[in-house]
């Protein structure tokens, strides 16, 4: 369940100056170097340190003053400048106010010794156990500058051609710089100057550390290679493990075993409950993120679970008058979540302890002065029955003399640097706790990005399935009119087919080897039948099986044509016309004028075919040989009365003279 991270495992270098001043003759250092179990001991030059530390690179340079490897804060810059990309400086004694060295020690329990092999040595334990803070002076930004190796001069060829090269090359080198930085997944911003034949320079600002970037400065022909980390405004101090601060911590056994963990502060930092987690586990749980100086429980008396808690932690117990209510513990937690009535119980019972003892941990701050550890004075008051004056007596006790002890005693303080340094120790409070608030933010920021790109994925796998839903249906409704093209091309051949059937019929009717109609073929003619005497029928009939010079044609209904009718009939030149019913006057005299014959249908005997009609040969020719007779006297008639006009006219005009 840890997340700290561990240097035990890693190379650390402990650091202590053994003689001289590094303000002023060359100094000598003590150095320890812990390697797991081994450890390795000498005295080094300032030179020497620094090889060394190129050499082996180690994890850690641990010391207790970082101002003994560096005279100021330019040169300490310069110097963690030169340190390697994977290696750092750490002050195991503090940040910007560090205690003294025995202090630190004798809390963790460190051997400790004033010898400068064993200060060396007791840094470079305390920094492989994680105490201590990283000295930095530079961001977690790294620049990477792709840029030209060599003058874009003449270069032997002519200068086009040289610069052209360089160029190219520069972009080449570019884009492979880009390639490696995604395939590692690393943030970055980058800023291309394009030039003749490529580029001039690219520089790429990446959002990590050199030891995390794949690239490696070089140069190389064309091309060059910086890489230089972002400096900071100043020096910065980054703990290297979480620190663990003193908590009150609210247990409920049972079943489901719930802890919630609440700040001297009073804020509820965590909790958490669970069915399967063992003894061994819960307190792994409650380790990592605090060290109780009271573990509490919302029953009286205590259970024997939460009992056993409280003496491996050697904490104080607490636990209310009665039996906390349903409604209290839900009033008291109303200001944070939980996930289940468990969580509620261990979550009240630890609020309520820490308002029981909140007056007390108050009457305690009062009586610290700045420097002192608040938490570990109210543990041993709380859990361990001292006295704050003691405590503060044991605390600010050193085992030996410091260097600084042949200075004056310092003065005591006015009101006014009593109230600065209250303050102070506020706002130091106020800063652990944003610290503490800004990683559960990087936590939360950690879980969107997670969460977003879960709705990315999503909405990639939407989009995906929309466009296939549109291409299935996109094709679903091609094949659809694929379907209804083919159904009409269906009754397209259908038709086409009939009519075929229909040409083929009047083709045996044409030819001699026509048999389907009658056995005696001989002395049989087609006849074409037409509806009704209107141009719409005409025209269908021909075109179903077309009306060709020299046809019989049959009209069903002969009554109604016209001129314009009777003109297309007479267009196609048939051979006769029979015809049921009477034609109109103007019909019979205008197929009589084109000398087209006409006679009853009911004078030939016809046999239908479908459409088709077949007839006796000689029933036509009598028909036509009828009309030919009519035609003749018709003539005569028509002479006749020709000429009885033209009397007529002549004695009219006589008698008018």
């Amino acid at each position: 369940m840890s997340t700290r991270t561990s240097a035990l495992d890693a190379v650390v270098f402990g650091v202590d100056v053994q003689s001289g001043d590094v303000r002023g003759d060359a100094p000598s250092y003590a150095l320890v170097v812990l390697e797991g179990e081994d450890v390795r001991r000498d005295v080094v030059s300032h030179r020497k340190l620094r090889r060394l530390i190129d050499d082996e690179k180690p994890a850690i340079v641990a010391t207790d003053n970082m101002y003994e490897l560096a005279a100021d804060k330019d040169q300490l810059v310069h110097f963690l400048g030169s340190l390697p990309t994977e290696t750092m400086l750490v002050q195991v004694t503090g940040d910007e106010r560090p205690e003294p060295l025995s202090r630190v020690a004798r809390r963790h329990g460190i051997p400790y010794g004033k010898e400068p092999m064993k200060e060396a040595e007791a840094a470079a334990r305390l920094a492989a156990h994680n105490v201590g803070y990283e000295v930095s002076a530079f961001t977690d930004t790294t620049t990477v500058k792709v840029s030209r190796g060599r003058s874009t001069g003449s270069g032997g060829w002519s200068e086009d051609r040289f610069t052209r090269r360089i160029h190219g090359s520069v972009k080449k080198r570019a884009r492979e710089v880009e390639s490696e930085l995604e395939r590692v997944n690393l943030e970055y911003d980058v800023e291309i100057r394009e030039a003749y034949g490529g580029y001039a320079n690219a520089v790429f600002t990446v959002e990590a550390r050199p030891a995390d970037i794949p690239v490696s400065r070089n140069r190389s022909g064309d091309v060059r290679v910086e890489i230089e980390r972002e400096r900071r405004d100043g020096i910065e101090f980054r703990p290297l493990a979480k620190r663990h601060d003193h908590v009150v911590v609210g247990i409920d056994p049972g079943t489901t075993t719930a802890v919630s963990i609440v700040s001297l502060e009073g804020e509820v930092l965590d909790v958490f409950s669970s069915r399967t987690t063992d003894t061994a586990a819960v307190i792994e749980w409650i380790v990592e993120r605090g060290r109780p100086i009271i573990v509490a429980a919302d029953v009286t008396p205590m259970p024997e679970t939460v009992e056993k808690f409280r003496r491996s932690f050697d904490a104080a117990g607490w636990t209310p008058e009665r039996d906390l209510p349903i409604d209290e513990k839900q009033h008291r937690t109303r200001d944070h979540p939980y996930d289940d009535d468990h969580q509620r119980d261990a979550m009240a019972a630890a609020l309520y302890a820490f308002d029981a003892h909140e007056d007390q941990f108050g009457r305690i701050d009062a009586k610290l002065p700045a420097g002192i550890d608040r938490g570990e004075v109210i543990a041993r008051v709380v859990a361990g029955e001292e006295s704050v004056e003691a405590v503060r007596r044991d605390l600010e006790d050193d085992d030996e003399p410091e260097a600084e002890s042949t200075q004056p005693e310092p003065r005591e303080l006015t009101a006014e640097e009593r109230r600065i340094r209250d303050l102070e120790r506020q706002v130091e409070r106020l800063q652990s706790h944003v610290s503490t608030l800004e990683g559960r933010l990087e936590d939360r920021d950690d879980r969107i990005d997670e969460l977003e790109g879960e709705l990315e994925a999503s909405r990639r796998k939407e989009r995906k399935e929309v466009r296939r839903n549109r291409e299935v249906t996109r094709y679903r409704r091609k094949a659809e009119r694929l379907e209804y093209e083919r159904d009409e091309a269906r009754e397209t051949v259908e038709a086409l087919e009939e009519k075929v059937d229909r040409m083929k019929a009047l083709w045996k009717l044409d030819h001699s080897n026509f048999s389907d109609v009658s056995a005696k073929k001989e002395g049989l003619v087609p006849v074409k039948v037409v509806e009704k005497f209107t141009k719409g029928a005409l025209r269908e009939a021909d075109e179903q099986y077309g009306i060709a010079t020299g046809d019989v044609v049959y009209l069903r209904d002969a009554s109604g044509a016209g001129r314009s009718t009777a003109e297309l009939l007479a267009g196609f030149e048939p051979r006769v016309v029979l015809k049921d019913g009477g034609l109109s006057e103007i019909a019979d005299e205008l197929l009589f004028e084109n000398e087209i014959p006409v006679g009853p249908a009911g004078d030939v005997a016809m046999q239908e075919v479908d459409e088709l009609a077949v007839a006796r040969e000689d029933d036509v020719e009598a028909v036509i040989d009828d009309w030919r007779e009519q035609a003749k006297k018709r003539e005569l008639d028509r002479k006749a009365a020709m000429v009885d006009q033209l009397i007529s006219e002549h004695r009219a005009g006589n008698n008018e003279v």
